[in-house]
């Protein structure tokens, strides 16, 4: 029997690399849904060449367009955000939850509430909303896989029968495009530096928040909510070559790490096949040729990110829905060359301080908690923002 297999976000990175490792294995998977936002002719392209059931296109201006281009092939066509949860709400095997941004918070739970596996690529589901998902997807008994790299490497190194005996969860960094530039040049970067990745090709708000180190604090929040730690448990290292994606510490003194070419099929293959495996065309890991790997601290005076993303977790409830939110505009404004490189993260932290004034960080009890404590999140960083 092969697995039926939903993707939300199908059109962005994640999703073109799940349907390439589909591809690869078209005897083991059933695409039965494709949801993305308004790349139509990428959408129709893919829904004809994988026969999924449904199209979904977020924008319901796109409908029309979506419906011609699949005319005749059977291809059942929807659009609309109450589209795109219905999608996600249909029974299948997997989901992979790829919708960037907090968008994808809704459809993802819709998915477990449906009783579907979830395969996670969305960050905001954990770092917004952590305790209230992570619970509902308890209470509806489903699994969540994470499909990120580095929490993808710690699943395969955490022995849970052990947990008690885990000292230490590490994410690597590879310290983006700035780790060795000038500190004092850094007010002074522009997005098209920020934008170039030494190691990864990703969206734009995922490799500027790579460049700043944010990415690792977010990844820092999600894991506390994936695995049975706590925040002093957490860590992070620089390893520039970005080959060993996350390492395990024991008591015993041992340390698993997983190591892999940064390739994001490796991690989606792992994910769709958990606990078995699949093969993959990716380029295989030659230790000789790459001759050594490195390692170093992080920085926090060059990179306050991660620190500022684990007091996040310490403080609980919508700190980490509003951190989010005010990143988000922070590297919006950014990007629109309204705000320097250096003020990002500080005016994050800005808005934290201003959130947790007003008493407006508390207990997340729904999603209209979470969209509230967004919208603060945001707000504020607009105020901030304009006056920077």
């Amino acid at each position: 029997m092969s697995k039926r297999l939903t993707i939300l976000g199908a059109t962005g990175s994640i999703g073109q690399s799940t349907l390439d490792v589909v591809r690869q294995h078209r005897d083991v998977f059933r695409v039965e849904a494709l949801v993305a936002n308004a790349n139509v002719a990428q959408l129709a392209a893919d829904a004809r060449e994988f026969g999924a059931r449904l199209a979904v296109t977020a924008d319901p201006d796109r409908y029309h367009e979506l419906k011609d281009a699949l005319a005749g092939t059977g291809v059942e066509v929807a659009a609309g955000p109450q589209a795109v949860k219905e999608a996600a709400s249909c029974p299948v095997d997997q989901v992979m939850a790829a919708i960037v941004g907090v968008a994808g918070l809704e459809p993802t739970l819709a998915a477990v509430e449906a009783g579907n596996t979830i395969l996670l690529a969305n960050k905001e589901c954990l770092v917004s909303a952590g305790e209230l998902f992570m619970a509902r997807a308890r209470k509806c008994g489903v699994a969540v896989v994470p499909v990120d790299s580095e929490h993808n490497a710690i699943m395969q190194c955490f022995e849970r029968d052990n947990a008690a005996s885990i000292e230490k969860v590490i994410l690597t960094a590879s310290g983006g495009p700035f780790r060795t530039r000038p500190m004092e040049t850094l007010e002074d970067v522009t997005p098209e530096e920020a934008l170039k990745h030494p190691n990864w090709d990703m969206g734009a708000k995922v490799t500027i928040d790579s460049a700043t180190l944010m990415n690792k604090g977010l990844e820092l929040m999600e894991a506390y909510h994936l695995y049975p730690v706590t925040t002093e448990q957490l860590d992070a290292i620089i390893h520039p070559q970005s080959i060993v994606h996350s390492l395990v510490a024991y008591a015993d003194g041992s340390v698993l790490a997983q190591l892999g070419t940064p390739d994001m099929r490796t991690p989606i293959a792992v994910a769709l096949a958990w606990p078995e495996r699949l093969p993959t065309n990716v380029a295989r890991l030659d230790l000789t040729a790459l001759g050594q790997l490195t390692f170093e601290p992080i920085n926090e005076a060059r990179f306050p990110a991660p620190k500022l993303a684990l007091e996040t977790l310490r403080r609980g409830g919508s700190a980490g829905a509003i951190l989010n939110a005010a990143n988000e505009v922070a590297v919006a404004a950014f990007l629109a060359r309204k705000l320097k490189f250096t003020d990002i993260v500080p005016l994050v932290a800005r808005v934290l301080e201003a959130a947790e004034r007003r008493g407006a960080i508390a207990p997340l009890g729904s999603l209209d908690d979470v969209r509230a404590a967004d919208a603060l999140g945001r707000k504020l960083a607009r105020e901030l923002a304009e006056g920077a």
